[in-house]
């Protein structure tokens, strides 16, 4: 480069900036039609407009090259992941979290270089709209970590979307495998009062506030769960080990921490999103609690407590998070008593 002259020099960089405008550019046809895709895609799942990450989550520690592409949205080398060309029967689960997000049935060979997949497990991934303007992002629904892209139209499969996510965004679980940890949903009245006291009890990994049990597939706000329109209840998802503690005893806590023979209220607090509702992830989740509930009913109580299968779990704002251990003070309105 030295014994080239400064007009030589620039008309090389010319030609260069030249080609790489070719090569980069889309005519306007494709840009709309990328716009319309990427329209189409995002119709399926409302953008977060603010982060999913569950407080209180634990998350794994990264390598350099797991968080460049978690973290900072990078992308490995085509051809270079552990999952490209893996078709064993299990799950497929986020690196940073550990979220069930792919069910190997789903995946297929495109042929691109990365995995695909033409579904997700329900309502575990987020999409949301590219820096670049014109894909699809998909991400981790509980901690937000970076996946991949998602794409539609390509005609690859009959459900026609790709998830294309980099192998170093995922963990793999076999089919048989025992998971380590088990997920328990409970609305109980304010969720202040509910998290304070539960995430006492030994065995219980990680809490989280939040709304569920609503239609919607807009991730509410407090103020719009306070208009008593939006069908959520003010929830606790608590992430177990049930090695330590089992879905039986926690769910007797919870019954002996609010009044589960309250309709639509708890002591001042009213309205169906105060409501006593239990979440069920499984039919064993299922099973145990109509046991529970069928003892207190012999013991003469009147029980009020909704039985609802498990829907998607919207984290509530950042500041509602250990309320009490953040201002030192006490439940109003709940308080253990001994029932069982």
């Amino acid at each position: 480069m030295k014994n080239l002259s400064k007009y030589k020099l620039m008309i090389l960089l010319a030609i260069g900036g030249l080609t790489w405008a070719v090569l980069t550019w889309a005519s306007p046809a494709q840009s709309k039609q990328e716009n319309k895709n990427t329209n189409a895609i995002l119709a399926q799942d409302t953008p977060p407009k603010q982060t999913h990450r569950k407080p209180n989550m634990k998350l794994k520690e990264l390598t350099k090259e797991e968080a460049r592409i978690i973290l900072h949205k990078g992308t490995e080398p085509g051809g270079s992941g552990e999952y490209n060309k893996h078709y064993q029967d299990g799950i497929y689960t986020c690196k940073q979290c550990g979220e069930r997000l792919f069910h190997s049935s789903s995946k297929f060979d495109s042929h691109s270089g990365w995995p695909s997949f033409d579904d997700q497990i329900s309502d575990s991934v987020s999409l949301v709209r590219d820096a670049d303007g014109r894909r699809v992002e998909v991400v981790c629904g509980s901690c937000d970590g970076h996946l991949g892209h998602v794409f539609v139209g390509e005609k690859m499969t009959d459900k026609d979307m790709r998830y294309c996510v980099n192998s170093l965004s995922l963990d793999f679980l076999p089919q048989g495998a025992q998971a380590t940890t088990e997920t328990a949903v409970f609305a109980g009245g304010c969720f202040w009062g509910v998290e304070h006291l539960m995430k006492q009890e030994p065995g219980v990994l990680s809490t989280s506030v939040g709304y569920t049990g609503g239609p919607g597939k807009t991730k509410p706000t407090y103020e719009q769960v306070c208009t008593k329109k939006t069908g959520h209840a003010e929830a606790l998802e608590i992430l177990f080990d049930p090695k330590v503690v089992s879905y039986e005893k926690l769910t007797k806590l919870f019954f002996e921490i609010h009044d589960f023979t309250q309709l639509d209220r708890q002591g001042p607090d009213i309205g169906p999103q105060y409501r006593s509702a239990v979440f069920y992830h499984s039919e064993a989740q299922h099973q145990t609690l109509k046991t529970i509930i069928a003892t207190l009913k012999q013991k003469g109580h009147d029980v009020k407590t909704e039985l609802v299968p498990a829907s998607r779990f919207w984290a509530a704002e950042v500041y509602h998070q250990d309320y009490y251990t953040k201002t030192g003070k006490t439940p109003y309105c709940h308080v253990r008593k001994k029932i069982f």
